[in-house]
Parts: C-alpha cells; sequence; structure tokens
C-alpha cells in the first residue's frame, strides 16, 4: 500500500430486509414469498370445521329431514299401491324373479333423497354466497379443492344418513332386500353421493340469486328425475319413445339408480359405476371452474 494512497473499503453490502418485509435492492425483493404450507393438521381441522356446520345445520332444520323422508314415502305408500296393477314388471336384472311396483321402485327413491339433498346444498351454498360466508371460506389459506371436497362430504355423509332411515321405513312396510344387500350399498351409494353433490356444486356456482333456486327445481332435478329408470324400467321408456329411452340412457341419474339397485341386491353393475365415475369427475371439474375466482362466477360477481 502507498504512503498517499487512502485504504480501500469494505465492500457495500445489500441491504438486508427485515422478516416479511421487502425492501428495494435486497435479493429477491421483486419476488413475493410464498405461502407458507398448511399441514394436515389444518386440513383436517377444516374438514371437522365444514362437517360439523352442516350437521348443525342439519339438525336445527328439522322439517328438512322430514321432507326429504316424506317425500319418498309418498311414492312408495300412495303411488306405487296405484301404480302397481298399471305397471307389470317382468324379470329385469337384478331380480331373479317377478318383483312388485314397491320392490322395483324402493333403489330410485333412495337415489331421489340423494339428488334432493344434492340440490339442498346447493341451496345452501347460494344462501352462503350472498351472506359473504362462502367467499371468506374460500379465500382461506386452505386450497380450494379441499374445502369443496368438504363440503361435498359432509352433503354426502347428510344423504347417506337420510337414505338408511328410508330403507328401515321401506323395511318396515314389507320392502326388504337381502341383509347383506344394506352393507354391500354402502359404497355405491358413497360414489352416487358424491356425484350428486358434484352436480349440486356446480349447479349452485351459475346461480345468482336464491330466488331462482325454484327455477334449478322445475327446470333440473324433475326432468332429472322422471327421465330415468328411477320409476320404470329401461326397456318400458324404449318402446313407448326410442328418443326419450337414448336420454335415459344418457342421463347420469339412470346409472347411480342402477347402481344402488344392482349393490342392494349383492351384484356390481360395473358399467354403471364406471359412467357414475365419469360423471362425478365432470361435474367436479365444473364446480371448480365455477367457484375459480379468476375465471368462473365468483369472478363476474366481484366486478
Amino acid at each position: 500500500m502507498s504512503a498517499g494512497s487512502a485504504p480501500k473499503s469494505a465492500p457495500e453490502s445489500a441491504p438486508e430486509s427485515a422478516p416479511g418485509l421487502r425492501v428495494p435492492g435486497a435479493p429477491g425483493a421483486g419476488r413475493a414469498r410464498p405461502a407458507p404450507r398448511l399441514g394436515a393438521r389444518a386440513h383436517l381441522a377444516a374438514l371437522r370445521a365444514i362437517v360439523a356446520r352442516e350437521a348443525l345445520r342439519f339438525l336445527t332444520q328439522r322439517a328438512r329431514f322430514f321432507a326429504a323422508l316424506v317425500r319418498p314415502l309418498v311414492w312408495l305408500l300412495v303411488f306405487a299401491a296405484g301404480f302397481r296393477a298399471a305397471l307389470g314388471l317382468s324379470i329385469t336384472p337384478p331380480y331373479q324373479t317377478y318383483v312388485t311396483y314397491e320392490v322395483y321402485i324402493v333403489p330410485g327413491l333412495a337415489a331421489m333423497i340423494q339428488l334432493f339433498n344434492g340440490m339442498q346444498s346447493s341451496l345452501s351454498l347460494v344462501h352462503d354466497r350472498e351472506t359473504g360466508s362462502m367467499r371468506l371460506l374460500l379465500t382461506s389459506p386452505l386450497p380450494r379443492w379441499w374445502l369443496l371436497s368438504c363440503k361435498l362430504a359432509a352433503g354426502c355423509a347428510v344423504s347417506l344418513l337420510q337414505v338408511y332411515v328410508f330403507l328401515a321405513a321401506a323395511a318396515l312396510w314389507g320392502v326388504r332386500a337381502p341383509l347383506e344387500g344394506y352393507a354391500l350399498a354402502l359404497p355405491a351409494l358413497m360414489l352416487t353421493g358424491l356425484m350428486l353433490g358434484a352436480m349440486g356444486l356446480a349447479l349452485s356456482s351459475t346461480i345468482t340469486q336464491l330466488e331462482n333456486f325454484a327455477g334449478v327445481m322445475n327446470f333440473v332435478i324433475f326432468p332429472t328425475f322422471f327421465l330415468s329408470t328411477a320409476l320404470y324400467p329401461l326397456w318400458k321408456m324404449q318402446e313407448s319413445s326410442p328418443l326419450l329411452g337414448r336420454i335415459c340412457e344418457l342421463n347420469p341419474f339412470t346409472h347411480a339408480v342402477e347402481l344402488v339397485r344392482f349393490a342392494l341386491y349383492g351384484q356390481m353393475n360395473w358399467a354403471a359405476a364406471g359412467w357414475t365415475g365419469l360423471a362425478l369427475a365432470a361435474f367436479w371439474a365444473l364446480a371448480m371452474v365455477g367457484y375459480d375466482p379468476a375465471r368462473g362466477l365468483m369472478r363476474r360477481r366481484a366486478r
């Protein structure tokens, strides 16, 4: 070092940023910090909270429970008695012998309970969205797919309870399936409940006001129910109208009914299970798009 030269100063280091702050010039200042990953405990806590909220709503709305039971019981006890003589049924799989009309429609009525429950769950979603609680839920740090899955699982659990209470009432009336069929039908009822619940989620993403739900009841639920094999075999529909028979074949609710029907009698309808699974995936994808703030209804409402 020469005598006339000034000592070299140490190189200036980049300013450090405090935790949680971004200082201009600091390394990585232009990049936002990734959101912290929540563990399994947070996901399970959200699942418990959503299921508990749905169960509390179900217990406090007793009229909803009785309406879910009265509707299929009216079909079983009143309409079936009148249609028994008019609608003769030949041997139709999975039945090995001639069956009465009451025996035939019980699986369809069980699926009808799940159909209406899925629509009721979508109605509660529309109400939650109008009050703002749904938007608050979807803006939580948890993934949106997990939150919607929790809502779907809660609705499916409620529908399973309603279905088995109805099956018990039908057994008391004398319409019984094989004892092991009630246990074998549980996986089928879970799949159909998830599919119909996903359909309700997809529909709720398109409903902007609570008053529009009556239109959904008239133009979605009733055609879905009547244009299926819930009340009459497919071959009868094909005999009366080939077009309506084709619509019944393409109706996802038809495959849900047949899946439950075969499962109640200890058989597996793989075609119905496959179509029900495909419908579940399609409705789930539509629900995810509908509740995406960047693309779906949530974005349109925010404008």
